[in-house]
């Protein structure tokens, strides 16, 4: 044995001995059907050479560890924003994990999400059986008041129907008929988390407003004062919303928050678990119907949901994160704007205290450069 109570070894030196060695080549020989060793050098060998460094150099463009996941990402992030609501993604239990896992790891929270746990007979025979049965666990173990379905890969591969698909396990019994359970597509080759996000949230939307599938009548739009605000996939959305809503606040404008994950991600250290914490409710989402107007970060995360919200009557003002002064500027002018408000007095010392912040930094930064480098 290479390792004994009385001897333990670094994982580094333990995989060296020789029976980890013989152990590594068997694999790789009858396993894993990889090149010889002397291809491999070859290779290796090759990758110092001059020819490999000027096609490696001749790169025009190169993207490394691009800051993009796929559909069902963003469509799982959207459903955590509204109250009381189960994402269920329609596809394998091994994708989900990875949605959740991603979350928790991100925002140090637990993330809830479940799979309907498609497998290589529903991937030929499609996944009806794994949805009926699926809701109806979903629905009796964790009492959602709304279920948000998406899909990954293997079902839109195969093509499964989401609307019928749900129609059929509510006639089956699985949820309840009038229980509500919006959906989207989302399949994880085509577009990315950004492009889950905007079709997950216009089926949330369309889903109240539009009749919920068919089994009610569409609202009607009663237009009045308030705004909606969109934040997009927002991966610092626990300190943001909070003070997107102080600033709404201060101006007194009535807001209706279209996802709004920020407390289900930010709930307190006291022991208890929580899988529901805040997030939009039904009636805002409806109410959110009528408003004046809706502002949204992040111009490419709502491209659809923009466009459905302007066909209803709405004004829609898509701007980026508001980074820095210039955009803070452009969202409080925004706010001010549609609302008919003036700007607080509250904000207008806070920006002039982080102008003058601001001033004073690039000050010290010079001077520091001009002990370094003399006047330019």
């Amino acid at each position: 044995m290479p390792q004994s109570a009385d001897k333990i070894l670094d994982h580094e030196l333990l995989f060296r001995e020789p029976e980890y060695q013989e152990l590594f080549r068997s694999k790789k020989e009858n396993f894993e059907f990889n090149h010889a060793d002397v291809k491999v050098a070859e290779i290796r060998d090759w990758t110092k050479t001059k020819e490999y460094k000027d096609k490696n150099f001749a790169r025009e463009a190169l993207t490394v560890n691009p800051a993009k996941a796929c559909q069902p990402l963003g469509a799982v992030y959207v459903a955590n924003g509204f109250a009381k609501t189960l994402s269920f993604v329609h596809g394998s239990q091994g994708c989900v994990a990875y949605y959740r896992s991603h979350f928790s790891r991100h925002f140090k929270e637990p993330t809830s999400c479940v799979s309907s746990s498609m497998t290589e007979d529903a991937a030929v025979f499609g996944g009806l059986n794994n949805m009926i049965d699926g809701l109806a666990n979903a629905y009796n173990l964790y009492k959602p008041e709304m279920i948000a379905v998406s899909t990954t890969c293997m079902a839109e591969v195969i093509g499964d129907d989401l609307d019928a698909f749900i129609k059929n396990s509510k006639q089956k019994g699985s949820v309840p008929a009038e229980f509500d359970v919006p959906f989207a597509h989302t399949p994880a080759f085509v577009g990315s988390h950004v492009t889950g996000y905007d079709n997950a949230l216009l089926g949330v939307l369309k889903h109240f407003w539009d009749g919920k599938a068919g089994t009610a009548e569409p609202l009607v739009r009663s237009p009045d004062e308030s705004i909606n605000f969109i934040g997009g996939f927002d991966g610092f959305v626990v300190g943001n919303m909070k003070e997107v809503r102080r600033i709404f606040e201060l101006f007194g404008a009535k807001v209706n928050i279209l996802c709004d994950p920020s407390e289900v991600w930010n709930t307190p250290t006291d022991g208890e678990f929580r899988m529901y914490d805040g997030g939009t409710t039904k009636a805002e989402v409806e109410a959110a119907l009528n408003a004046k107007a809706t502002i949204i970060f992040q111009e490419y995360c709502c491209e659809k949901t923009a466009r459905y919200i302007a066909e209803k009557g709405q004004e829609v003002v898509v701007l980026n994160a508001p980074v820095g002064v210039a955009g803070t500027d452009r969202f409080i002018m925004a706010i001010a704007r549609l609302t008919g408000l003036p700007i607080p007095a509250q904000l207008e010392k806070e920006r002039g205290q982080l102008v003058d912040a601001l001033a004073d930094s690039q000050a010290h930064l010079h001077g520091k450069r001009y002990a370094l480098y003399g006047d330019p």
